[in-house]
């Protein structure tokens, strides 16, 4: 080989070298992204190791641990920490955006600028892009299949057919509850008067959606208030229970997931919330057996389609300012 020629192929070689490295060791690349993360999550085990499985096949060098329990106790377990001075979570991924909002206020959350959200509509995620949506778990209405008519609207419930037999979790136990009851009140023209005459037609409320779905199922109470998801599996292992979308529209929590402000892996954090956000991610919510919040991403086995349900107006940074008013009043009228 002349020299002249052997001077061309080292200088090839060497830019193609270069060139990979840089690729390599960008900021954000898969190969680029190692060390340890540790998730605080109220997802089931499955869900999570699952997530974690997912997340790993496409950034191998980064090592995720998980911490998982309802969201009352992981947010326990976090001020716990908080106080101590030493937080261990990096990322949180949990049941509402309401906690999302009060961790936000207290400046516990890193925003996520590059975040890519284009596909997703307007008001799903945090506008400044502190905690974003993965999954649209709506509350709509179950109803045993020996009740005497099928609801479609929430005013269904005030029928005299369904006296004695509404039941519904309550906003003191359950954080779907208190977003329901928020974006209820909000959206219907009797806003608190409806539960109002769902207690005059003696609904009761009380405990989570798992004994919603234990009472209605079991023929206890007829109709229910409930997160879509427990029904729908139900019916499909052979429950006598169907789950309605009312026309009035459903709300919907959407399990978010933020980085918190003392994370020490911020970019393997991003990548972690990055991945959730993409298509792949967002597919993994559907073959869990959720609406994924990705418009583009197909609805589970059961659902409707997406066209066919609207999702009530819902503003999460008012509802932490009204959840103690919110609580209150309706405890006071299921108590009286």
């Amino acid at each position: 080989m002349r020299s002249s020629h052997f001077a061309v192929f080292s200088a090839v070689v060497l830019a193609t070298a270069l060139t990979l490295g840089a690729i390599t060791c960008m900021p954000g690349s898969a190969l680029a992204v190692e060390g340890k993360l540790v998730l605080y999550t109220s997802q089931p085990n499955t869900d999570a190791q699952q997530t974690i499985d997912a997340f790993k096949e496409k950034y191998p060098k980064v090592e995720v641990t998980f911490v998982r329990d309802g969201t009352p106790r992981i947010m326990a377990k976090l001020r716990t920490e908080i106080q101590a001075g030493a937080p261990q979570a990096d990322l949180l991924l949990i049941a509402d955006s309401v906690t999302m909002e009060g961790l936000k206020a207290e400046g516990r959350l890193l925003a996520y600028p590059g975040a890519d959200i284009s596909a997703y509509a307007p008001g799903i995620h945090d506008p400044q892009k502190f905690w974003f949506s993965t999954k649209l778990i709506t509350t709509g209405i179950i109803y045993n299949t020996k009740a005497g008519f099928k609801p479609e609207s929430w005013n269904d419930l005030l029928r005299p057919e369904a006296r004695g037999n509404v039941v519904m979790p309550s906003p003191l136990n359950s954080g779907a509850a208190l977003i329901h009851a928020a974006s209820l009140v909000r959206t219907l023209p009797e806003g608190w008067d409806f539960y109002r005459k769902l207690k005059a037609n003696g609904a009761l409320a009380g405990g989570a959606n798992g004994d919603v779905l234990r009472q209605v199922a079991g023929g206890e109470k007829l109709f229910g208030m409930i997160v879509d998801f427990m029904p729908i599996r139900e019916k499909a292992k052979g429950a006598p229970v169907e789950f309605v979308f009312p026309k009035e529209g459903v709300s919907a929590v959407s399990e978010p997931v933020g980085i918190l402000s003392t994370t020490n892996n911020p970019e393997a954090a991003k990548a972690f919330v990055g991945f959730l956000l993409s298509e792949e991610g967002q597919t993994l919510a559907l073959k869990q057996g959720y609406i994924a919040a990705h418009p583009k991403v197909a609805v589970p086995a059961g659902f409707p389609a997406r066209e066919s349900f609207s999702l009530m107006t819902f503003d999460p940074e008012k509802t932490l300012k009204d959840e103690k008013a919110i609580g209150k009043a309706f405890s006071d009228i299921f108590t009286q």
